[in-house]
């Protein structure tokens, strides 16, 4: 394909996307959110340990519902840990892409005005950098994620909301050892702060 055939493509493959999510009514949402996580010491070897509060974690997503209560969504997330006192100094980048089925459970109705109440869970890949002296010691792998959202309606179109996420890791052992020094391959805690908004209309706003 050419270049200008390329061009073209896109071009008409956005027009598509913008005139779908204008007449979608809220079936598009964005969320960003900042926070804290937590590694397990389990996915550290021997005299490794992580702080057990670190910061950031950075998450960025799109969501699509479906139906009023059932949807997907794409996300990303960036996790920075290091080391405790009185063990090898190391820090890590954790980042990892998800896709999610999403549940919102919100319209059952059991929850007081502006409150909404949203699940989600489904399967990703984590790409872990060490920096510094250990920055050969790169490990991916997938992962299996499951979290809950409490949101807070500011509008019909904007929420505020926490997210409390576990994501855990479907990793080998380190073999070598020396390929775990200043690695990680185990699960992680996340709590973040965010806001959500709509990309197409108010129909399903929180």
């Amino acid at each position: 394909m050419s270049s200008k055939k390329y061009i073209l493509t896109v071009m008409l493959l956005c027009f598509c996307l913008m005139s779908f999510s204008q007449n979608a009514k809220n079936k598009i949402k964005a969320h960003i959110a900042l926070g804290v996580n937590s590694p397990s010491s389990g996915g550290f070897v021997e005299t490794f340990e992580a702080k057990p509060i670190n910061f950031p974690t950075v998450n960025l997503g799109v969501q699509y519902m479906f139906k009023e209560q059932f949807g997907a969504k794409f996300d990303f997330g960036f996790n920075r840990f290091s080391n405790s006192d009185d063990t090898p100094e190391f820090k890590d980048n954790y980042t990892r892409l998800n896709i999610q089925f999403v549940y919102d459970a919100t319209p059952l109705g059991f929850l007081p005005p502006r409150l909404g109440l949203v699940g989600h869970a489904g399967p990703g890949y984590t790409f872990l950098k060490p920096l510094g002296i250990y920055s050969d010691n790169n490990v991916s792998f997938l992962n299996l994620m499951a979290g809950i959202e409490v949101h807070y309606g500011l509008s019909e179109t904007i929420s505020v909301f926490t997210d409390i996420s576990y994501i855990y890791g479907l990793s080998k052992d380190f073999d070598p050892i020396t390929d775990g020094y200043g690695s990680f391959n185990g699960n992680l805690a996340t709590i973040t702060f965010g806001i959500s908004f709509s990309l197409s209309g108010c129909y399903y706003c929180d």
